[in-house]
C-alpha cells in the first residue's frame, strides 16, 4: 500500500464545488470515479481545500491510498485522459503513508479577480467578479495591513462555520491593479468558510468608499460578522497553491 500525493487544477465553472454531495457533481465525485477505473481499486481521494461552487483552483492537493503498481509520478498523465478537460492533474508523487492533506503545516496561497471597468468581458465572466464602479487599489492595499498576521478572524468567516477556532495567520496580503483587473492576493496558515470572501467583499467596500481603510481593523476587532463586508461572488476566487514542509 502507497500514499500518493495529487496537485489539482480545475475550472469550478460547473461543479458544486469540491467536496462529495449526493445527486451533485463535485470535483472530488469526478476525481475519485477516474481514479477507481484507472487503478481497479475503489478510490477515495482526502482534498486539501474544500472550495466552493464556482470556485477554481491551480494548485489543490488530494492523496489516496492504493495497491496499484503504476509508479506514483505517471498516474497523473494516466488519469486525465479519463478526466473531463476541466479537470487536470498537475503532478503525483508518493509520500509517506501518515501524510494527511489537512493536517499538516501549509500555506495556502488564494487570489480573487476583480474586473474593474464600465462594461464587462463576456470572455472574463467565469473568472472574475465584474464591478463597474471605478475602486480605489490604493486604499484596498492600506486597509489590507490591518489583516496581516495572527488574528481572531471570527468578523471574516460565515456564521454556518462549524469551528470554534477562528484564530488564523495571515503571512501575507496585497492588493495589484494592471489594466483593468484588480487582483487581492492572500497566504496564510489556513482558512475558515468563505473567509477569502468575506475579505475581498470587505476590500471591495474599502475600494468604493464605503469603509476608510482603518475601519477594517474595527471589524476585526470586533469578532463579529454583522460588522464585515458582504461574501465576494465565487468566480472571482481561485486556490493558487498549497505549500508544505516536506
Amino acid at each position: 500500500m502507497k500514499r500518493i500525493k495529487l496537485v489539482i487544477a480545475y475550472d469550478g465553472t460547473r461543479y458544486c464545488g469540491w467536496q462529495l454531495q449526493p445527486k451533485q457533481i463535485t470535483v472530488e465525485a469526478v476525481l475519485n470515479k477516474a481514479l477507481t477505473e484507472l487503478l481497479g481499486e475503489e478510490i477515495t481521494v482526502i482534498g486539501a481545500s474544500r472550495t466552493d461552487s464556482g470556485v477554481h483552483a491551480y494548485g489543490n492537493v488530494a492523496v489516496f491510498d492504493t495497491d496499484n503498481r503504476i509508479p506514483a509520478e505517471k498516474i497523473c498523465l494516466a488519469v486525465n485522459q479519463r478526466l473531463p478537460e476541466d479537470i487536470r492533474v498537475q503532478s503525483s508523487a508518493e509520500v509517506a503513508a501518515d501524510f494527511h492533506p489537512r493536517k499538516v503545516c501549509c500555506r495556502k496561497t488564494y487570489e480573487y479577480r476583480i474586473l474593474n471597468r464600465r462594461i464587462a468581458l463576456p470572455t472574463e465572466r467565469l473568472y472574475s467578479n465584474f464591478i463597474y464602479y471605478e475602486l480605489n487599489p490604493e486604499a484596498m492595499q492600506e486597509a489590507c495591513a490591518y489583516l496581516v498576521g495572527e488574528h481572531d478572524f471570527k468578523s471574516f468567516c460565515s456564521v454556518k462555520t462549524q469551528v470554534t477556532d477562528t484564530v488564523r495567520t495571515i503571512y501575507g496580503l496585497d492588493v495589484t491593479k494592471v489594466g483593468d483587473l484588480i487582483t487581492i492576493r492572500v497566504t496564510g496558515s489556513g482558512f475558515l468558510y468563505n473567509m477569502v470572501r468575506i475579505i475581498a467583499g470587505t476590500l471591495i467596500e474599502v475600494g468604493r468608499g464605503a469603509y476608510p481603510p482603518a475601519r477594517v481593523q474595527e471589524i476585526l476587532k470586533g469578532c463579529d460578522r454583522s460588522l464585515g463586508g458582504p461574501t465576494a461572488l465565487p468566480e472571482g476566487l481561485t486556490l493558487v497553491s498549497i505549500d508544505y514542509a516536506l
